[in-house]
């Protein structure tokens, strides 16, 4: 992260004490080359996935940020893909990328939270946004892809095992939300970003309250655990009529 080619430890104090919109026009620039892009093995293989679930006409990019997950999405849609995001400056070098060769591609800034959109798409993925929503915000996002999905749509996303307490990105993730819990209680504006907050069990039930229908996919490429279960799977919810 501290490399010549990524955000240097200012940056991203800065980028910590702005807005969570302001903070990514800061790291825009800078994103690609911090490990909260999502890494290329996982898009790929979500992308693998989906294609057995296909096929898909348009696809939504949600909270789509440089743009990694478009690729995954061009792979799998034949008509268009939609990035969209509330970051201008993330947009920017979405637009600036490479674009792959296959469906229409375009870009829209807007908050997930109110989509611009009415039954628009077959297929909705998201990676790695939703630590940026707080729990009781799940029923309005959920609701908002609910929307945006034709009927028998898919919403699709890659959730990781959550790490058992023994290990030490369990305490390392526990100590990062708990220094974001009291910079948002001292300062403001807010920047909401929390690791441990997206849990499985409550994520299930809220999509099958705003109408989906919800299922698990292991994502064989990461493996089992040492119990045997997946370390990804990817959940597939789809639009009830």
């Amino acid at each position: 992260m501290f490399s010549p080619e990524g955000p240097t430890l200012r940056e991203l104090a800065v980028q910590a004490l702005s807005s969570v919109e302001h903070g990514y026009d800061l790291l825009a620039p800078k994103f690609d080359r911090t490990p909260f892009r999502t890494p290329d093995s996982v898009l790929d293989a979500v992308a693998s996935a989906l294609h057995r679930t296909g096929p898909h006409d348009d696809g939504l990019d949600l909270c789509c940020g440089t743009g990694a997950g478009v690729g995954a999405l061009a792979a799998v849609c034949r008509r268009s893909v939609t990035g969209v995001d509330f970051s201008a400056g993330m947009l920017d070098v979405a637009r600036a990328r490479t674009r792959p060769t296959g469906p229409r591609v375009s870009w829209v800034r807007a908050d997930a939270r109110a989509l611009p959109f009415t039954s628009a798409f077959d297929l909705v993925v998201s990676f790695g946004a939703f630590g940026h929503f707080l729990p009781r915000e799940l029923p309005g996002l959920f609701a908002q892809v609910h929307t945006v999905l034709r009927p028998g749509g898919r919403f699709a996303f890659p959730v990781l095992a959550p790490p058992r307490p023994s290990s030490a990105a369990f305490w390392m993730l526990l100590g990062f939300d708990t220094v974001m819990r009291v910079r948002n209680a001292l300062w403001r504006p807010p920047f909401v970003m929390y690791y441990r907050a997206f849990r499985l069990g409550e994520v299930r039930r809220e999509l099958e309250r705003a109408g989906f229908q919800v299922d698990l996919r292991a994502l064989p490429e990461f493996g089992t655990r040492s119990d045997g279960s997946p370390r990804v799977r990817m959940v597939e919810a789809r639009r009830l009529p």
